[in-house]
């Protein structure tokens, strides 16, 4: 757990090959010990869990106190690219398990002295470091008293990955939504520290933390600020629409289908009720049985090794919709409807959110094979009331399309050049409100 040659070089050689002569025991640390990142500690429990982090103590007769010596050195593995968050353009690191790499790789964007990063541990048994990060002079003091709060109370045996930490300071815990963000690109919570929001980093965890979380931010990717405006709006816009088809898509063909037929050309009904002969089951059957089998491939794809688990997807999903095209199990057509669901539910950039949409899209299939278009305009409905509802420490769900700051819809369904962008978004009440000076 330590750096031997850290120990066995700087400390004991130093130590036990010098012929200096110290009358005073408290000047050792200054005048003997050349190690960079040494400090004193009066407690024991202190230094018991110093020991657990890796680190070494040191204890000299006639001393008060310890000194705790920085010798931790973890099995990490190098900085690679994010697996999660791929971008086109932009930075090909990620964070890390260990913490401190991850605090100098946004200490690395952020050269600022007004950048704070708050130390602390969590649960009693695991002791794991968190820390907390914010810019003094542009964050939400009420975001960060509120979180600071959440968290003091967090009274838990471990706290093994960040995810433990979300579930613990996240406003709501029966919705589907995520509210907390959580990336491992640096350069996602570097920008977000520049917006006013707090960052929380966890100690083996390649998951960073972001509050307030809005749904919004979960529509946008780096590559919408690192490439040109006109292109990253006309994406942006394409994400929204996706996601908008992913849940009435399926639900709106059975209403066609199943209640408003006469809404479609005459041809059109005779394709589709050709496609459909010899099919045994009604359109919200088939609907069902093709998005169980759907989350399922999913699920196993997800679980298989990499190296197999693409050509698994691509064989699996021919072979069972070839398959039950054949049997007669679903109509060609279901196989189209499904297709293009799946394809639009992923154009989001996170995994969480699409994953909620989805289960809302069961919400509203369920509700369209009961009423039809007016099932399809409930579920709508409540789905908006739902997200209205929604705070995430303080914030709005639906900020900044719920803002009255006409400013902030700059950067929401499309971005606006970058030379526009001059201040804040005005919804954090943020201290430093200007961005971009004349």
């Amino acid at each position: 757990m330590l750096d031997k040659h850290l120990i066995d070089d700087y400390v004991l050689e130093t130590v036990m090959n010098s012929d200096i002569i110290i009358e005073d025991i408290h000047k050792i640390k200054d005048r003997l010990l050349t190690v960079t990142d040494i400090k004193d500690v009066t407690l024991l429990n202190q230094g018991i869990d110093s020991i657990l982090s890796g680190d070494t103590l040191m204890f000299i007769e006639g001393l008060e106190c310890c000194y705790v010596i920085a010798s931790r050195m973890w099995p990490v593995r190098s900085v690679s690219e994010p697996s999660s968050e791929t971008a086109i353009r932009g930075s090909r690191d990620g964070l890390q398990k260990p913490l401190d790499f991850n605090t100098a790789l946004v200490r690395r964007r952020i050269k600022d002295t007004r950048l704070k990063i708050v130390s602390d541990k969590l649960a009693k048994r695991s002791k794991t470091d968190v820390a907390i990060l914010y810019i003094e002079d542009i964050v939400n003091k009420e975001v960060l008293s509120e979180l600071k709060k959440r968290i003091e109370i967090i009274n838990i045996d471990a706290v093994l990955d960040s995810g433990y930490v979300e579930q613990l300071i996240q406003d709501s815990i029966w919705s589907p939504f995520p509210l907390v963000q959580s990336t491992e690109r640096p350069d996602v919570v570097a920008a977000a520290l520049y917006e006013g929001r707090v960052a929380i980093l966890v100690d083996n965890s390649p998951f960073a933390l972001i509050v307030p979380a809005t749904l919004p931010n979960f529509f946008q990717s780096p590559d919408d600020y690192y490439q040109r405006w006109i292109y990253s709006s006309i994406v942006r816009v394409i994400r929204f629409l996706a996601i908008l088809i992913s849940l009435v898509l399926p639900a709106l063909y059975i209403a066609v289908i199943c209640f408003n037929t006469d809404i479609l050309p005459t041809k059109l009904i005779y394709s589709i009720a050709a496609s459909k002969e010899g099919v045994p089951f009604s359109a919200y059957v088939e609907v069902i049985i093709m998005e169980f089998s759907i989350a399922i491939l999913m699920e196993a794809i997800i679980r298989l090794p990499k190296a197999i688990g693409s050509t698994i997807g691509i064989v699996g999903g021919l072979i069972i919709g070839q398959a039950a095209v054949s049997a007669g199990v679903v109509s060609p057509i279901m196989i189209i409807i499904v297709s293009i669901t799946v394809l639009t539910s992923f154009v989001i950039p996170n995994y969480q959110v699409s994953t909620a949409f989805r289960l809302v899209r069961y919400f509203i299939i369920i509700a369209d094979t009961v009423a039809g278009l007016y099932g399809i305009m409930f579920g709508l409905i409540a789905l908006l009331i739902h997200l209205t509802r929604l705070k995430s420490f303080g914030i709005p769900y639906l900020s900044p399309a719920v803002s009255t700051e006409k400013g902030d819809l700059k950067d929401m369904f499309i971005r606006f050049p970058t030379r526009y962008l001059k201040t804040r978004p005005k919804y954090m009440k943020t201290g430093d409100k200007i961005r971009q000076r004349e």
